[in-house]
């Protein structure tokens, strides 16, 4: 029985992984063998950080909401709280924003807050 070499659907496989493989460095990009190993790795960070981004925004806005409201005499558990009660919803990313390019407008938030505790 003879052997089977690659055929149609096997240099369709390979040219797939080797274009999602253009740019990588070296053998990476033009062996498939490694491209595969790469474009898989690279698939496992790609779906794993699409996740992590969201968490490390967050992260960044309270930190900088945090430094604002601070400045202004109130931690941000406080803040959070006050605004809770005072039943005002914005969310964590627009707080930050009005805390770096409106601080007026922040500055009114957190006495809204202040008055609520």
């Amino acid at each position: 029985m003879p052997r089977a070499r690659g055929g149609y659907k096997t240099h369709r496989r390979h040219k797939k992984v080797l274009a999602r493989a253009s740019g990588y460095r070296g053998g990476r990009s033009r062996l498939y063998r490694s491209a595969r190993e790469a474009v898989d790795r690279a698939l496992c960070y790609a779906y794993r950080d699409r996740r992590a981004r969201k968490r490390d925004f967050r992260r960044l806005w309270i930190a900088r909401i945090s430094a604002a409201s601070r400045a202004h005499g109130m931690p941000y558990s406080r803040l959070i709280a006050g605004l809770t009660r005072a039943q005002i919803q914005i969310n964590r990313k627009m707080l930050s924003e009005m805390a770096i390019y409106h601080p007026e407008d922040f500055a009114s938030v957190v006495e809204l807050a202040r008055e609520q505790l």
